[in-house]
């Protein structure tokens, strides 16, 4: 399989979510040119995009919006069950575990953990949060195939290379700082402080 670029699959994903819309309000059959108009992209792109993954839709009739959905689904694996670790359970890690959309889309927090003695043993929506020098037995024993890392800077690096040795594969970070990872591993970084800062910078420009 050829490969895709990350810009590409935050697309697919945008896509995804225009589809559930447009279901929603009963939309049967929409174009490219719709989705395109929608997500702010070329129709051109939404079709290039699509191209990858096979062929879909009939010229001149658009897309049939269930079944564009459900393919998309299918493409970014929607439809499977992750098992995931959520490693820090301050105020990022508690507001994570609070959304709730995360289960709807298949993803299962299943471990909660943390290094500070006096959250060990609570409890976040049920999940009891537990010892993080225990995560790599934890982890093979609860299948976990997905991390999301929300610890402070200082320790991110140190929780991500002990996630590594236990085999784990796909991290999402939350720390602000970029982490060095094998080529086998995938790690994408969520930092609000960088998407402010483009913010501001747009901002200021046009002024």
């Amino acid at each position: 399989m050829k490969k895709i670029s990350d810009s590409t699959i935050s697309r697919l994903s945008r896509y995804y979510r225009t589809l559930g819309r447009l279901i929603e309000q009963r939309v049967q059959t929409v174009s490219s040119d719709e989705i395109a108009e929608i997500d702010g992209v070329t129709s051109a792109q939404v079709r290039k995009d699509l191209s990858f993954f096979g062929t879909f839709g009939k010229r001149g009739l658009g897309y049939n919006t269930v079944d564009l959905k459900n393919n998309i689904g299918n493409i970014l694996g929607l439809f499977k069950k992750w098992n995931v670790v959520l490693i820090g359970a301050g105020n990022i890690g508690r507001a994570l575990v609070d959304y709730g959309e995360f289960k709807k889309q298949g993803f299962l927090i299943k471990l909660l953990l943390d290094s500070d003695p006096e959250k060990i043993g609570m409890k976040i929506h049920d999940i009891e949060i537990q010892a993080f020098s225990e995560a790599s037995q934890l982890i093979k024993k609860n299948k976990i195939q997905i991390a999301i890392v929300a610890v402070p800077a200082y320790v991110a690096q140190d929780v991500v290379d002990e996630l590594i040795s236990t085999g784990i594969k796909a991290i999402l970070n939350f720390a602000p700082l970029s982490l060095k990872v094998p080529k086998d591993v995938v790690i994408k970084n969520e930092n609000m402080s960088i998407e402010l800062e483009a913010l501001s910078y747009h901002l200021t420009n046009k002024l």
